[in-house]
């Protein structure tokens, strides 16, 4: 294996050519900066000296990591990875093509390419700027632009989840008449299943008829797909089993569990399934939607035998250049997605998980070593790490909740959600209106509408129009846990439930 010079301090960058090589540290660094795979997968700062833990539910690992080092016990970076030699003193290793990846193993650090010999980029210097230049030569290598302006959505999933109906959008989209969102977006719950993309029963009018109501109250209209994965239901599922992504067995790729239930990947180099892909975001595109949230990307990704041998991130990017074609003038905002493949193609993407109404949900979280799960303080967390993204795309932190109903969250909390917000420029909400006092929906209009000046002092604080914002506190991890996996579950499922799941049936029913 080559081994690669480490840099003197402050001297240039160098860029080269090369599939596997190895940097070698007199000592193991202080601080080991850790890239998750997608945009759900912890991000951050980590001490080398704790061992590399799994996550313990194999069903929240497909959906969570990369599967493929998903058990390793080393330190496993998708990408980037930098490494604190000492205060002020960081060597960043950057890769800028797909496939490359990067663990630690004490003092070296072993970088690879799964797609063959690709370019890397290796610089020495504070934090901000070798994280600056990776991104800069990102830049030259996928197009971006500084004229960028993140829409202001109000979506539909973070207080209804899948306990919507047409007649419920309709009211809610009448009470947010007055206020300034760009985009009205409909989340999860108003198809027929995962992989048959047509209005469900609670839609009887259709779903062109819900985007011509958007459109004549000024607003574009976003909708939700998670395009490749089917669940078990799905037509797809009972009649193409030939379009699915399979493994080393024949079987097909488990993608995870989600609300839906058990789900499955598509082989995205399949003729067929490209076709079908192409003529479903055309038909969604024809209803009237321009935004398109565009979910659990990751599938496309995953390591299996696909009908067109090629690297696996190399398929997911052909997967959304053909969504581009079909949508070429619409937002397209990955989520569950491998985050370098989507530079270029993409508007926006999720920088950090699904936040909740809580803070963290502890056995999800904690119990099962899971930092990539939906909690408030997770998605906080990982977006804080992903900040240097900001001039290569549209980078969303998730929703900022302003109501106190149905909502765990200290003021405290919620502020800190609004200011990540304002850090990253991307503004979206999901509280209905209805279930806002008068105070809560002033406060999320000045949000909305607020001209915004922000300063990074360093070490996770922030200037934020003249009033400083400290992260510090959010930052660290819970200490691993040995509860076991089936309470831990059952308690998780327990917590989503009543903070999630009883507040949008009682709204749907009532």
């Amino acid at each position: 294996m080559q081994t690669i010079t480490i840099p003197t301090p402050n001297s240039p960058a160098q860029r080269f050519s090369a599939e596997r090589f190895l940097l070698e540290f007199p000592e193991p660094p202080q601080r080991f900066y850790r890239h998750g795979w997608q945009s759900w997968t912890f991000s951050g700062w980590i001490d080398p000296q704790t061992p590399a833990l799994p996550v313990r539910a194999v069903q929240f690992r497909v959906k969570d990591e990369d599967p493929r080092y998903a058990l390793s016990d080393k330190h496993t970076s998708a990408w980037v990875a930098a490494l604190q030699i000492s205060v002020d003193d960081i060597v960043l290793v950057g890769g800028l093509d797909f496939g490359a990846r990067l663990h630690l193993e004490g003092n070296r650090l072993v970088a690879f390419s799964e797609a063959g010999a690709g370019d890397w980029l290796l610089v020495r210097g504070t934090e901000r700027d070798v994280f600056n230049q990776y991104t800069q030569a990102l830049c030259q290598k996928f197009s971006c632009s500084s004229q960028r302006k993140s829409p202001r959505v109000w979506c539909s999933w973070y207080s209804l989840y899948r306990f919507i109906k047409e007649e419920l959008l309709h009211r809610i989209l009448e009470d947010l008449r007055d206020l300034p969102f760009d985009v009205i977006q409909l989340d999860d719950g108003w198809q027929i299943s995962s992989g048959d993309w047509e209005a469900n029963y609670k839609f009887p009018s259709g779903m062109a008829d819900l985007a011509a109501r958007i459109q004549a109250s000024g607003r574009r209209a976003g909708l939700w797909l998670s395009p490749f994965i089917v669940t078990a239901d799905s037509t797809i599922l009972k009649d193409h089993k030939d379009w699915l992504l399979l493994d080393d067995q024949g079987k097909p790729v488990f993608a995870g569990r989600n609300w839906s239930g058990m789900t499955y990947a598509l082989d995205v180099t399949h003729p067929a399934v490209l076709e079908w892909l192409e003529k479903t975001i055309r038909r969604v595109t024809e209803w009237g939607y321009s935004y398109l949230k565009l979910d659990f990307l990751y599938a496309a990704a995953l390591p299996g035998k696909r009908h067109q041998e090629m690297p696996r991130e190399a398929a997911f990017r052909q997967a959304l250049q053909v969504i581009r074609g079909a949508a070429p003038e619409a937002y397209l905002l990955a989520c569950g997605a491998p985050i370098l493949p989507c530079l270029g193609l993409c508007d926006g993407i999720r920088i950090g998980p699904d936040v909740t109404p809580y803070w963290l949900n502890k056995p999800f979280s904690a119990w099962l070593n899971n930092p990539n799960h939906p909690s408030t303080q997770n998605a906080i967390r990982t977006c804080l790490h992903r900040l240097w993204l900001k001039p290569l795309i549209d980078i969303d932190p998730d929703v900022v909740y302003f109501r106190s109903k149905y909502n765990a969250l200290s003021a405290e909390q919620r502020h800190w959600m609004r200011d990540l917000a304002l850090i990253c420029g991307f503004r979206s909400t999901s509280d209905p209106p209805h279930w806002l006092s008068a105070h809560e929906r002033e406060e999320l209009r000045l949000f909305l509408e607020q001209e915004v000046l922000t300063e990074d002092l360093g070490n996770y604080r922030y200037r934020i129009n003249g009033r400083e914002v400290d992260f510090r506190a959010v930052i660290p991890l819970p200490p691993a846990s040995n509860v076991p996996v089936w309470l831990a579950t059952n308690l998780g499922f327990l917590q989503t439930g009543l903070y999630e799941v009883l507040p949008a049936v009682w709204e749907f029913y009532r």
